[in-house]
């Protein structure tokens, strides 16, 4: 992180993704962005029981935060990741303490690396995948927050009308790949996640955009542990004192 010259202390972000996603036209295609320090008046955001209740406190928090000149709808999740670890950081500093199977750990959010990641055609957001079972060759993009947004909407439309809907996950797909079979059709995507995509199928694609998105790595070996484990961002990351 670096110092850069405003009435209020910042700092500029790395994104995981190094703007490579982006647009050349557009401000994220730098891979940077910068964020002022958490005051007293960002930090009524937490508190607000309405963004709260309506699950956008933390993208309300993030807009007050950033300085760059940027569409926020246009950051993808990973991207949005860091930018939560360093609003963290920003906010209340860089130790977090948590509990893991009864054992109380502190690590240093500042420590927290990007994941490595590269394209192949910079600028340019969407991938192939040939499904492992079925050999169906799909392409897909990397969801943005403006993709969130319309999901949740989606998703919450479905349970309105049931509400023992759970479909998710097979919403989220549906929004992720972009192409069957070259085919960009939304109707033949929809159709092809609903009637043709293997449940098989569909966990190995999820497992190959978890493995291959860019991101940061929000994963620590417990004492004890050789496996690494997910670290958990729970109501303590931002309300530490909960």
């Amino acid at each position: 992180m670096e110092n850069t010259t405003y009435d209020f202390p910042t700092e500029e972000i790395e994104l995981p993704s190094k703007g490579l996603v982006y647009p050349e036209d557009n401000a994220l295609s730098s891979g940077k962005v910068t964020m002022k320090y958490m005051t007293a008046k960002e930090e009524d955001i937490l508190t607000n029981q309405s963004y709260i209740q309506n699950s956008t406190v933390l993208d309300k928090l993030f807009q007050k935060l950033i300085v760059s000149k940027i569409n926020y709808n246009d950051l993808i999740v990973g991207d949005k990741n860091a930018i939560m670890v360093a609003a963290r950081i920003l906010g209340y500093g860089k130790d977090y303490t948590f509990d893991y199977n009864g054992i109380e750990y502190s690590i240093d959010l500042t420590t927290i690396d990007n994941k490595p990641f590269e394209v192949k055609n910079k600028g340019v957001n969407e991938f192939d995948y040939t499904l492992p079972s079925t050999g169906v060759n799909i392409t897909y993009k990397i969801l943005n927050n403006s993709d969130e947004q319309k999901i949740k909407a989606e998703v919450d439309s479905l349970k309105k009308i049931n509400k023992n809907d759970s479909s998710e996950l097979s919403t989220r797909l549906k929004y992720t790949i972009t192409s069957v079979n070259g085919d960009r059709e939304v109707k033949t995507i929809r159709e092809f996640v609903d009637k043709h995509l293997l449940a098989r199928d569909s966990r190995e694609f999820r497992k190959h955009i978890k493995e291959t998105q860019p991101d940061i790595d929000l994963t620590f070996f417990p004492e004890g542990n050789s496996n690494r484990i997910d670290i958990p961002v729970g109501v303590r990351f931002f309300w530490p004192d909960f």
